[in-house]
């Protein structure tokens, strides 16, 4: 497992990265702070958010996974009962259940240390169940490999999403971004 000292900083979520997350999630994104992740095709896959709205709501989903192609092929792990079957080796599995706790309190401090919630809730069933894989991913991709296992493993049975291109088509004239979503090209994996 690897223990980061601290949260890394982020620099916060530029005008043409908010753009682009939009023209993935198809809305406005809540509470993003600042792109935790980018795709290898450069435009962001992963988002932080704020622990709170900005009408004081908590927001415990510190990592948000907003590539519409990395979400579907999630999906597509979810339904195939891979949620299931990890939960399963959580209740068996010391070792795993150990570094999954250990993931969830690495989730918890990097949230705390943008805002307290006063609260232990963290994401994707962390620590006793897997209830969101997208969150899992989110956390994965967000901080590297070696500190959330199911996320890794999640990850290490998807298909290169980018591997058609961007998700979106993004174009930047000066300092305006133009975003038109979805770019064409199969997103099955």
């Amino acid at each position: 497992m690897n223990q980061p000292a601290q949260p890394p900083q982020r620099r916060p979520a530029q005008a043409a990265d908010r753009a682009i997350v939009a023209a993935q999630l198809g809305r406005a994104p809540r509470a993003m702070r600042a792109v935790a992740h980018r795709c290898d095709c450069g435009l962001p896959d992963v988002v932080q958010t704020d622990p709170q709205l900005a009408d004081g709501t908590p927001f415990p989903t510190l990592y948000y996974l907003t590539c519409p192609r990395a979400a579907a092929a999630v999906s597509r792990l979810e339904a195939a009962g891979v949620m299931r079957e990890m939960t399963e080796r959580l209740a068996t599995d010391n070792d795993l259940r150990t570094a999954y706790r250990w993931a969830h309190e690495s989730y918890l401090r990097d949230r705390d240390a943008l805002g307290e919630l006063d609260s232990d809730a963290s994401a994707g069933g962390m620590p006793e169940r897997v209830k969101c894989l997208h969150a899992l991913v989110a956390h994965a991709l967000a901080v590297g490999p070696g500190v959330n296992p199911l996320g890794d493993e999640a990850l290490a049975e998807i298909p290169p999403w980018w591997r058609n291109g961007p998700c979106v088509s993004a174009e930047h004239e000066g300092s305006e971004s133009h975003v038109a979503a979805p770019a064409g090209g199969d997103d099955s994996g």
